[in-house]
């Protein structure tokens, strides 16, 4: 096996056995779950573990480059229209390209499919060209950022209730595998062909601001729509009986996200082939490996979606309506903590995500430093929508103090970790919560028989909330100890010199 794959598939192994570990858990002691229903769980896990470590090498070997690549040479360009329409266009067909879309789509019932998706869309790339401007002409990128969340508040009041937690989940939905390694890319390219030292800075940002695109549109839609009634699915548990039946699951499914993933792909590979035979800029042994990259991305996506769709979405399912329904309901707190830290190291641009951040902080920013404050973050948002789920308490009540104060240390920490903290909120809300955590939820608040619409929707975007608040944290910590670090070394100097003065 390459070297390189096993280490990608070893370290999907230690981010998805804890949460396996947790399920098996709990279900020999507050939720049984029938043998069946845990195999199809165990299979799914292995299908993640495998397609996890194959989509993190093949993002690495093709969509980074491409991404670095383009936004070199955008950097170059002195015209701004022409630069402005290739963002838009990539914006949306990478969004369009983005799995989780979809399962957001179908959640609507309200709004045609194809009409969200497009929404969706819109915003991203309409944001994507936001983000490359505010690079090409030095926008604070915490300046920019309280303006657009003060106006996404502005419009969430005029917004239908039974809409506001979609219109944010959004946000963390369409910022997914197939859409942070190529924008984060697309950011270091941008910077690295400026000069000064705000560049590296300059690098993070843009998932930050693509997250932003699909809130205010979708907000808009919903206004536009006034949708009176949203119906919302949570994944149906299959009846499974013998191995057989968990075999037959996961290969009827599998032909489903095999067609959902090539169908998003191909617009990215037609980016790659006219960039190509525009700018010539790649030689023929970069093309190869970038199309075995593109093939270990494609089999990586579909063996993940296929495992996490048919294993993972069903068992939480059932475990949030067992707990929900027992006696020991204020149990799913803790047990949210727990799940809500291990899972967020299951999220495959996550991974990506700290690797280019260790890279373009030269290891200031490590990803241990990175998984640590991400994992604190999300157990505390985790345990925050087990709250919802068991009181009922509005989304405002949380989601308006969060950003908040998210923007209020966005004044006091160093600009790298804005864009760093503002980039992880969009990442680390991926497949692995909108298709564990949120049935979860939704499984919780039906035992509990509450409004699924207003108390478990929402899981997403609190999610997304954590990180901006963590990273931060972690900001302030390091500027802290820097600060009186520094001092320290001229003192040292200073007795040194004395003495020798001394001796003398």
């Amino acid at each position: 096996m390459n070297e390189k794959l096993k280490e990608k598939i070893k370290e999907s192994l230690s981010s998805v056995l804890p949460i396996t570990v947790i399920v098996l858990l709990l279900s020999i002691t507050l939720v049984p779950l029938e043998v069946g229903t845990l195999t199809l769980f165990l299979m799914g896990a292995f299908l993640l573990i495998v397609g996890m470590g194959l989509f993190q090498l093949g993002a690495e070997m093709s969509m980074t480059p491409l991404g670095q690549g383009v936004g070199g040479k955008l950097s170059k360009g002195r015209k701004i229209l022409p630069v402005v329409l290739i963002c838009f266009i990539i914006g949306a067909i990478i969004t369009i390209a983005e799995p989780d879309l979809q399962v957001l789509a179908n959640q609507v019932a309200s709004i045609p499919n194809q009409v969200l998706i497009w929404t969706v869309a819109v915003g991203v790339g309409l944001f994507l060209v936001v983000a490359v401007l505010r690079i090409q002409f030095h926008i604070s990128l915490s300046n920019l950022l309280a303006v657009c969340y003060i106006l996404l508040f502005i419009l969430s009041f005029f917004s239908p209730d039974s809409f506001t937690s979609v219109a944010f989940d959004s946000g963390g939905v369409t910022t997914g595998p197939m859409t942070v390694p190529f924008i984060m890319a697309l950011g270091v390219g941008l910077s690295a062909a400026r000069s000064d030292p705000d560049g590296a800075e300059d690098s993070f940002g843009l998932v930050a601001l693509c997250s932003v695109g699909p809130i205010m549109m979708v907000l808009l839609l919903g206004i536009f729509y006034n949708p009176s009634d949203a119906a919302y699915t949570a994944a149906v548990v299959p009846e499974i009986n013998t191995t057989v039946d968990v075999v037959r699951q996961f290969v009827i499914a599998f032909p489903h996200y095999a067609k959902e993933v090539i169908t998003s792909i191909l617009p990215l590979v037609g980016v790659l082939l006219v960039f190509q035979l525009a700018t010539r800029s790649y030689r023929k042994r970069q093309l190869l490996r970038m199309g075995i990259g593109l093939v270990y991305t494609i089999v990586g996506l579909i063996l993940f979606l296929t495992g996490v769709n048919v294993g993972f979405a069903p068992v939480g399912t059932l475990l949030g309506e067992g707990m929900g329904a027992s006696s020991l309901r204020w149990l799913l707190v803790p047990v949210g903590v727990v799940i809500g830290y291990y899972l967020v190291k299951a999220e495959p641009a996550v991974q990506v995500l700290n690797q280019q951040v260790e890279d373009a902080t030269g290891g200031t920013v490590s990803r241990g430093m990175m998984n640590l404050a991400l994992s604190v973050g999300v157990a505390c948002a985790v345990a925050l929508s087990m709250v919802r789920v068991l009181t009922g308490i509005n989304i405002y009540w949380v989601i308006i103090p969060g950003y908040v104060l998210a923007l209020l240390f966005s004044r006091r920490v160093p600009q790298v970790f804005v864009g760093i903290a503002f980039d992880s909120g969009g990442v680390a809300s991926g497949p692995m919560t909108s298709t564990f955590l949120l049935p979860l939820a939704m499984g919780a608040c039906t035992a509990l028989g509450g409004n699924v619409v207003t108390d478990a929707f929402g899981v997403v975007a609190l999610v997304a909330l954590a990180p901006l608040i963590a990273i931060q944290v972690m900001g302030l910590v390091y500027t802290y100890k820097s600060k009186k670090s520094a001092p320290a070394a001229p003192a040292v100097l200073d007795e040194e010199f004395v003495d020798f003065e001394e001796e003398s």
